[in-house]
């Protein structure tokens, strides 16, 4: 056996053909090459056959024939861009003859590939749409269907929208709503919706009486199937202001509200209303509307059984009411009731529409309030704030805000229970309704039991963290409804609890979310929580009444909780300085607890407590015994002296550092195993402890005086007094601002702002 020799591979023919010339000496030739794999004789193949059309309608039909016309309409989506020119360029020539067939096939071709995005471009660069808007007036039914359906589809494109009508294709498309065939009628409709929406469009379709032929095949009882269509058409011709003016003129919405009546198909209906909802978009259109008592018409449709046409009706009657003379219109035609009954309707729309049109009814009208709540409505209104959908949810909560401004009303909203049925809007994450239910919860939560009843059902909690949303509005709502429900006490330190207040202070602290409302709320809050008032801001105006249970816990940090007496006073005893309390207990229930606890004996705390109420009890008693006989300047001086007495006597400035009340207080705190120490107790106190004991008693007998804490212990209290004998002719009617001095010479009077007041105010 021979040895295997391994064959060599032979290597492939590297020689190829040269480019040949492509000659095409005969048409048929030229419509063979449109099928060529390669791009250079495609490019050559169309050009060629453009040419050859170009020389007359003979050519056209010869090419036609020949079956050029499949091959072109496949290569105006080549790769290449050349290639699709030359092929768009020969289509568009072959289109321009006069032969039915040729423009039969031509637009059926270029109908179907005017569905692409780039086929469209490219006919609208190549100039297709001028010959289109030509053949809209062909007699070949089918070229005028293919072409308008062309124009349907390249108007989509804003830059066609307008070329349509600057070349004059409005006046031979309005001509095509007269055919005999219901498609070219339907795409003739559609087409007009599509290019209305340009307001250029609108004023040519206008000035060529399109409004008018469209009330026509309204009008006509034949052209039902176009009905729909037509309003569509319509609505965007009512959409601004100048052309209702001009179609009003025209008779065009009279004849547009008798076919609303008149029409007896509820689809139709109710794209007629959307209509005239289009229309009452703007404030001069509804004048116009009224004057044509819309309202009449739109109370009627609402009367009917079709869904549809309710929702409709009230989505207009919702717009036609931002007319004032509409509002009333609507309440004297009895839309109100029915439109309540409405609310109890199985379908959501019609919910959501009979709400808006309500909240819309009661704005600012009491009248419409009051009529809602005649027929019940406030009833239904809060049962819909449990809704599912968020737009009927916050409709309701508008419209009931709008009512709770009349008092029996509010009242008869709380009664069903509105306070509860607020919570879960309250945690909603749909803005509009989050706006209008804090307004609604403000306006209800303006007496104590409806904010008691808020506090019960747990609203405060939900109310108090939309304090951190960003979104303005509803912040600035949030706040507005805090500061309402920081009316009374229990209220406003139950908000505490959860972190209002230092929330608060982190909005007024940002520069992009402080507003008048978030210290508004911060007020309020704190005029009902004077020990955290005078913590924060080092100030107690002379309407802050101190009460019992106020304490000084010192000056606080911005953003820094303050805690409550009962939190401080369950504290280990520390080195810090002592909590000066004011009354922590009440009498009657230091009785009460006496008479529980009659076998116990009495613990040091208790028994120094007891002390505190009957020392301080004893200097009330005193101050109104002993000062309220004398004039208004020695009343001040003789409570001057009363607090210095109480407080160790004067100190003279020299001998301060030798005054005890450091000791003095540490004493107390041991003594009583407690670093909150009731103010009756201290017989050693400076500045601090002096001119809170002074506001003390000032706020018990009936004086009026302020209490500022200043740096190292300083505090004083300023009044306002008159000097002399101010009812005498030429005297000063502006009283003026002096320092009681408690500490050194007490009783004196200390002019503002003259040196011995600063000196008295600073170390």
């Amino acid at each position: 056996m021979g040895k295997k020799v391994k064959k060599e591979i032979e290597s492939p023919c590297k020689e190829t053909f040269e480019a040949l010339p492509v000659v095409g000496k005969t048409p048929a030739t030229v419509v063979l090459l449109l099928s060529s794999p390669e791009e250079d004789i495609l490019i050559k193949a169309c050009e060629a056959i453009h040419t050859f059309a170009e020389k007359g309608d003979e050519n056209k039909v010869c090419l036609l024939g020949l079956g050029a016309l499949e091959p072109l309409c496949q290569l105006i989506t080549h790769n290449n861009k050349l290639v699709r020119r030359n092929a768009f360029m020969a289509l568009g020539i072959m289109a321009t003859n006069d032969d039915a067939v040729i423009h039969e096939f031509a637009t059926l071709c270029l109908a179907s590939l005017s569905v692409d995005f780039v086929c469209k471009v490219k006919i609208f660069e190549n100039k297709g749409l001028p010959p289109l808007i030509k053949l809209l007036s062909s007699p070949d039914p089918d070229v005028k269907k293919n072409s308008v359906e062309i124009i349907f589809n390249l108007v989509q494109d804003y830059q066609t929208r307008g070329a349509f009508h600057e070349l004059g294709g409005i006046p031979p498309l309005l001509d095509l709503l007269n055919s005999d065939f219901p498609v070219i009628q339907h795409l003739t409709l559609k087409t007009l919706q599509n290019i209305t929406t340009d307001k250029d469009t609108r004023n040519a379709f206008r000035e060529e009486h399109g409004f008018e032929k469209l009330i026509d095949i309204l009008n006509n009882t034949e052209f039902s199937d176009l009905h729909v269509e037509a309003l569509q058409v319509v609505a965007n011709c009512l959409c601004d202001s100048e052309s209702v003016q001009l179609i009003h003129k025209g008779a065009g919405l009279t004849r547009l509200m008798d076919f609303v009546l008149t029409s007896n198909t509820p689809e139709i209906q109710s794209t007629a209303v959307k209509c005239i909802t289009r229309v009452a978009q703007d404030s001069e259109n509804r004048k116009l509307l009224h004057e044509l008592s819309v309202e009449k018409v739109l109370v009627e449709l609402f009367s009917g059984a079709d869904i549809a046409v309710k929702t409709s009706s009230c989505q207009a009657v919702a717009a036609m009411s931002l007319h004032l003379s509409s509002k009333d219109r609507f309440r004297d035609l009895g839309f109100i009731p029915a439109v309540i009954q409405g609310l109890s309707s199985g379908s959501h729309a019609l919910r959501e529409a009979a709400t808006l049109a309500l909240s819309n009814l009661t704005h600012n009208n009491k009248d419409n309030a009051l009529a809602v709540y005649e027929a019940g409505g406030h009833k239904i209104l809060v049962q819909q704030l449990s809704e599912s959908c968020s737009r009927t949810v916050a409709n309701a909560a508008a419209t009931l805000s709008n009512m709770a401004t009349l008092e029996i009303i509010r009242c008869g909203i709380l009664s069903h229970g509105a306070m509860q049925a607020l919570l879960e809007p309250l945690k909603s994450t749909d803005t509009q309704v989050l706006i209008n239910t804090t307004q609604c919860l403000a306006l209800l939560a303006c007496d104590a039991e409806a904010r008691a009843e808020l506090q019960r059902a747990g609203g405060l909690l939900p109310l108090v963290n939309l304090l951190r949303s960003y979104h303005k509005e509803v912040l600035n709502n949030a706040c507005f409804a805090v500061n309402v429900c920081a009316s009374d006490k229990p209220t406003a330190v139950d908000m505490c609890k959860f972190g209002t207040l230092e929330i608060l202070q982190e909005i007024n602290q940002s520069v992009n979310r402080r507003s008048n409302y978030s210290k508004l709320a911060m007020t309020s809050l704190l005029n009902f929580n004077l020990s955290v008032k005078y913590s924060l801001t080092g100030h107690l105006a002379s309407t802050d009444i101190i009460s019992d249970g106020f304490y000084d816990a010192g000056k606080a940090c911005a953003g820094q909780r303050i805690l409550s007496l009962e939190e401080l006073s369950k504290q280990s005893l520390n080195q810090h300085r002592p909590i000066i309390v004011v009354n922590p207990e009440n009498t009657e229930e230091k009785k009460e607890y006496k008479q529980r606890n009659e076998s116990k004996p009495e613990s040091p705390t208790e028994k120094s407590q007891e002390m505190n109420d009957f020392a301080l009890q004893g200097l009330i008693k005193e101050a109104k015994e002993s000062i309220l006989t004398l004039h208004e300047r020695e009343q001040y001086v003789a409570l001057a002296r009363l607090v210095s007495e109480a407080m160790g006597g004067a100190v003279k400035i020299e001998k301060m550092h030798e005054f005890p009340w450091v000791l003095h207080l540490s004493e107390l705190k041991f003594q009583l195993q407690s670093n909150v120490i009731p103010i009756g107790l201290i017989r050693k106190g400076i500045y601090c402890h002096r001119a809170l004991l002074f506001k003390c008693l000032a706020d018990c007998i009936g004086l009026t005086c302020t209490l500022v804490r200043g740096e190292y212990n300083r505090a004083w209290n300023e009044v306002l007094l008159f000097n002399g004998n101010h009812s005498k002719i030429g005297c000063s009617l502006h009283p003026c601002r002096y320092i009681i001095d408690l500490m050194h010479q007490p009783g004196n009077l200390l002019a503002a702002n003259t040196t011995a007041a600063v000196q008295y105010q600073t170390i």
